[in-house]
């Protein structure tokens, strides 16, 4: 469209035509948009910031390949650092540039945090603590990992989103994002260093290393509520035996009678042919039952 508009095209129907996936759906929004006043000088103007535009495409997909062919070596590292949730693989670039794949210059992983400015600051004098606040450190790494961290924690059922929901309601949303920013250099610490791939332990994970602690803190919000609370764990559900086949259809044909005039066999004092002819039925299915007089028919 912008382009329709430096040629010098006018027909706002045919350009919002160009209209791509859910601006589909707001033709008619585009065509009032795309109506009105555009003079020469506002389509130079915007000739001039396409091309601008273009040229910086170009120049990102000329860097794009040229650091994929430096890292051809690494590709398995970087694979294996994207499998964590939030990095992708322009981020794994900017990680291994920065920490680089000899984890021995660090004592442990919290050295690499600390190197990182990922943890909270030692700020003391006179034996009090004054902040907390974290030190620069690398902008490069702490930006990437940053970013990581915030879309790791939209991701549903994983670790990292549980520790941001609960650093958040204690610390709020800027220190929650750094604790799982802190949490991610630990875990490229330990891929970079032991060659192991990341394991997903699930939202609940700390939850059941924690329950003591968990469940005390929601029985005393329930009874700040007002409520008594009396706990009783859940019993193991006993299996159930499975009925054989044999049985079952029997019991089912018994039950589900064929639908039709029901029997008074027993109302007319006479012997009933009917069940017994089933059951040996099923027994012999060569069985056909034979009435000796007229009087055994129900009519």
């Amino acid at each position: 469209m912008l382009a329709s508009l430096v040629e010098g095209n006018r027909d706002a129907g045919w350009m919002a035509d160009y209209a791509c996936g859910t601006l589909r759906g707001k033709k008619a929004q585009l065509e009032l948009a795309l109506q009105g006043t555009f003079t020469v000088h506002q389509r130079l103007m915007l000739a001039r910031m396409l091309g601008q535009l273009s040229d910086l495409e170009v120049r990102l997909a000329d860097l794009t390949a040229d650091i994929e062919q430096r890292v051809a070596g690494y590709q398995e590292l970087l694979t294996r650092i994207a499998t964590i949730p939030g990095l992708d693989r322009i981020s794994a670039w900017t990680v291994l540039a920065e920490i680089g794949t000899d984890m021995k210059v660090f004592q442990d992983a919290a050295h690499l945090a600390s190197w990182a400015a990922l943890c909270p600051g030692n700020r003391e004098s006179g034996g009090k603590r004054i902040s907390g606040k974290t030190r620069t450190g690398n902008r490069y790494l702490r930006q990437v990992l940053c970013q990581a961290a915030w879309a790791a924690s939209h991701k549903k059922d994983s670790h990292l989103s549980a520790l941001y929901r609960r650093v958040r309601t204690r610390r709020g949303e800027q220190k929650a994002i750094m604790a799982v920013a802190h949490q991610l250099i630990i875990i490229i610490f330990h891929i970079v260093r032991d060659g192991c791939v990341y394991q997903e332990l699930g939202a609940n994970h700390y939850d059941q290393h924690n329950k003591p602690k968990l469940t005390r803190k929601l029985v005393d919000r329930l009874q700040k509520l007002g409520y008594h609370v009396t706990l009783k764990p859940i019993e193991a559900p006993v299996p159930i035996e499975p009925i054989p086949l044999v049985a079952a259809s029997t019991t089912e044909s018994s039950q589900h009678r064929k639908r039709g005039r029901p029997c008074k066999c027993s109302e007319r004092g006479v012997p009933c042919v009917h069940n017994r002819g089933s059951q040996l039925a099923h027994k012999s299915p060569d069985y056909s039952p034979k009435l000796e007089s007229s009087a055994d028919v129900c009519p």
